[in-house]
């Protein structure tokens, strides 16, 4: 089981975002706040209810994220993972991770604090290395607090760096976007997440753009950062494993990969959302609606139950963003179906494009078919949603003893068994 811990709290709202936050402003301490205690003893409720209800599921992966939750000091972090190791059974060799913003993490002194409260990976949200664009997100830091805060984590003895990166946005050019990248690289980190913008609704970056006042780089432009990008990490040994993710070997991000492989996780905090077992809920985005629901115990009382079609439209989504692709006997063992029968029409006019390839069983988008993976998922959905609208109850009970046999396996593996990027550049040379 993989375990999420929406951390609410941000110093102030970046202008491009459009989760649940509580901003704290500036010169406010995390530690003196009266809603951040709140949140902690809510957070220990809610961590009790489901230790109880869930006894026995092992945790093999926590992920802090928001927010901020490198706003909290190390000992309300290390209190945090104390309260959880005492509701769950942990695994060997847990990924922790912790997300943070570059200009929380100037003092060794603190890095090395939350390492050894339990946090052993750092997700550090660099954005951009250009001030400008820093300015025009709404992110509280300059490019040399990222320089500095990458260098201090090694320092410090963090052996699990990962940094988070945005492409496409208002201003920044192809030259640029590669530039960056090369100087992150030259920064060393483990992991790299490569995110192209999103301009979310109701978000003051999306008014800006909607008004004429910002303007998003033009299509063919975003398309090179994204190839050409891709292309510069991986000569930098940055291996693709994800549409927007990138590691050296041996650092795929665990916890990511739990979600790409399915695998159930409890999400914990307001607005946070869980997959246990088939049920899926979200918890309430103010503070004292989930504290209530806490209380109550009915966070997951409106939970949507997962029907054998919505599992099998996420198996293909959530593989076909991988560099490993979609393994057809998956496909065939979930619905009774042959996976080429059903969809050879599609599949050999993206292969005549070269969008996708059909190796070993399995079902890969090339880079350029991750360019245009929207449309393609759009039509697989289309396709396969009319072929299951009346699945087999067969089908639907091997549905449910995969998912069973699935969740096992995982919890038998070795924490070093871990997915093989693909080197897409030898992908490209097959491809013609």
């Amino acid at each position: 089981m993989l375990v999420y811990i929406h951390v609410p709290f941000c110093r102030t709202r970046c202008n491009y975002c459009a989760f649940y936050s509580n901003p704290l402003g500036r010169g406010v301490s995390a530690s003196e706040s009266p809603a951040v205690r709140d949140y902690v003893d809510s957070l220990f409720m809610e961590m009790a209810l489901w230790g109880d209800r869930l006894a026995g599921k092992q945790v093999r992966s926590v992920f802090f994220g928001g927010g901020t939750p490198s706003l909290l000091p190390p000992r309300i972090i290390e209190s945090i993972l104390n309260r959880l190791h005492k509701a769950f059974v942990w695994a060997d060799k847990a990924e922790v991770t912790l997300e943070a913003n570059p200009e929380s993490l100037r003092g060794g002194h603190i890095i090395r604090q939350y390492l050894d409260a339990g946090i052993n990976r750092l997700s550090i949200g660099l954005q951009t290395l250009d001030d400008t664009l820093l300015r025009m997100l709404g992110r509280p830091h300059k490019a040399h607090d990222s320089l500095h805060a990458v260098f201090m984590a090694r320092e410090a003895g963090c052996a699990n760096i990962s940094v988070d990166l945005m492409w496409g946005l208002p201003g920044q050019g192809v030259r640029q976007w590669l530039q960056t990248l090369k100087d992150v690289c030259r920064m060393g980190p483990d992991h790299i997440s490569s995110y192209g913008l999103t301009l979310e609704a109701g978000s003051p970056l999306e008014q800006d753009c909607a008004s004429g006042r910002l303007s998003l780089p033009p299509e063919r432009d975003q398309n090179i950062m994204f190839s050409e990008g891709a292309a510069l990490l991986e000569s930098k040994g940055y291996l693709q494993y994800e549409i927007s993710n990138f590691a050296r070997m041996g650092f795929q991000c665990r916890h990511n990969l739990g979600y790409w492989e399915g695998a159930d996780y409890l999400g914990l905090g307001p607005s946070a959302t869980s997959t246990i077992e088939g049920r899926r809920w979200t918890n309430p985005a103010g503070q004292r609606l989930w504290d209530e629901g806490i209380r109550a115990g009915s966070l997951d009382d409106k939970a949507e139950v997962l029907t054998p079609k919505i599992r099998i439209l996420e198996l293909l989504m959530l593989r076909l963003r991988t560099a490993r692709g979609l393994r057809l006997r998956d496909y065939r063992e979930l619905t009774g179906r042959d996976f080429m029968r059903d969809h050879q029409r599609l599949v050999q006019a993206l292969h005549e494009n070269k969008l996708v390839r059909l190796r070993d069983g399995y079902l890969r988008l090339t880079r350029s078919g991750m360019l245009v993976s929207n449309s393609i998922l759009r039509n697989l959905f289309e396709r396969t949603d009319k072929l299951l609208d009346q699945l087999p109850e067969a089908a639907a009970a091997a549905l449910q003893a995969r998912q069973a046999r699935l969740e096992a396996a995982r919890n038998e593996l070795p924490e070093d068994d871990e997915p093989k990027p693909i080197h897409w550049e030898r992908v490209v040379s097959r491809e013609g």
